[in-house]
């Protein structure tokens, strides 16, 4: 009998963890040729009342300050990180950004000593989604003392699976190959992924020996189950968001999985592309977060963690009240404290 832990405490709220950089504060570099970086600054942040970005790419306003000092109205953000763009393989998604700080040369040897790294994987339905949308979430882990790399990765229906595995294993190779470039200990990487990304990130933690790949997993309303997707989208008054998740399950695989006459080598490949049909003894642990009425349901993540459990390895199912979903989980500050607490505790050990 598989038991699934749910784990709805909140952790403590750090001081002032919810500043927020609006969309466009900093420029991006240009895609760099075959592994040659290209740097860029930043300027410093807009108004408050101007947009912030979400890890998905959406935004919201931020509140404007009134005639007294508000928590909102004196947020300070950390300064910028290095940045620099890779490309990790050929064609134009094969790229990764990565956020970095340079060893002040005048601290201690703490200071000086290789880093944990965190790999973000974006959400998009495997469809859409750019590694530009993780920049806010990026610069807050580098300053909790973190390598960032949040990278693209084939979509469909250009490509269909496995390439985006490939994909995002042919991005974590990279990044231990060149961990001297960034001053990263390739062996203390957290992959962090939403949505369809969550989904990518599980398969790291779960395809061959995930535990000898990545230190541990975090992912933000992952479609674990690409059955109940495309069964939930066909539902009679399934919304928008079901009904395009079904259509993206089809692209991915390349065919309807609940139809009888599937191929035997269509249906292959949604098995191959489900991570509980990869769960077991010597998975990373994993951390995966839903909210309480979004369109990709808590069971996913309950079924991935009864499968993980049923290995002995560790996996926490979280559960945030609302829609939110994907990257719009961590706007809720306990839920982005609980987060990163939790990639310190699994990193940093």
């Amino acid at each position: 009998m598989r038991k699934v832990l749910v784990c709805g405490t909140a952790l403590a709220v750090a001081s002032l963890s919810g500043a927020v950089v609006p969309a466009g504060a900093w420029a991006q570099p240009e895609p760099a040729g075959s592994g040659t970086p290209t740097t860029s600054g930043s300027p410093a942040a807009p108004a408050p009342s101007e947009p912030v970005a979400t890890p998905d790419g959406s935004s919201a306003p931020v509140e404007p300050s009134g005639g007294g000092i508000t928590a909102r109205a004196v947020m300070v953000t950390p300064p910028p990180p290095n940045t620099a763009t890779y490309s990790y393989g050929e064609g134009p998604r094969r790229q990764l950004d990565v956020y970095w700080r340079t060893p002040d040369a005048s601290a201690g040897p703490d200071a000086q000593a290789a880093r944990p790294g965190v790999l973000v994987l974006h959400g998009g339905y495997w469809m859409a989604g750019d590694k530009r949308s993780w920049r806010y979430i990026a610069r807050k882990l580098t300053s909790r003392g973190y390598v960032v790399f949040a990278a693209n990765y084939s979509l469909v229906p250009h490509e269909q699976w496995p390439t985006q595995r490939r994909d995002v294993r042919a991005a974590l190779r990279y990044v231990k190959n060149n961990a001297h470039l960034w001053n990263l200990d390739p062996t203390r990487i957290v992959v962090l992924g939403s949505s369809a990304g969550g989904h990518l990130a599980t398969q790291l933690g779960t395809h061959g020996r995930g535990a000898q790949s990545v230190r541990g997993v975090v992912a933000l309303s992952p479609v674990v189950s690409l059955q109940r997707a495309y069964h939930d989208g066909g539902e009679l008054g399934a919304d928008a968001s079901r009904v395009k998740l079904r259509q993206a399950v089809r692209l991915l695989v390349g065919c309807d999985p609940q139809e009888e006459d599937a191929e035997p080598e269509c249906l292959e490949r949604v098995e191959d592309a489900t991570p509980v049909t990869h769960a077991g003894p010597g998975d990373a642990p994993m951390l995966l977060v839903h909210g309480t009425e979004e369109f990709v349901p808590v069971e996913h993540s309950e079924e991935l963690a009864g499968a993980l459990q049923a290995g002995g390895v560790p996996a926490t199912v979280r559960t945030v009240a609302g829609p939110a979903h994907g990257g719009e989980l961590l706007r809720d500050e306990s839920t982005q404290e609980a987060v990163f607490s939790w990639i310190d505790s699994v990193a940093k050990e």
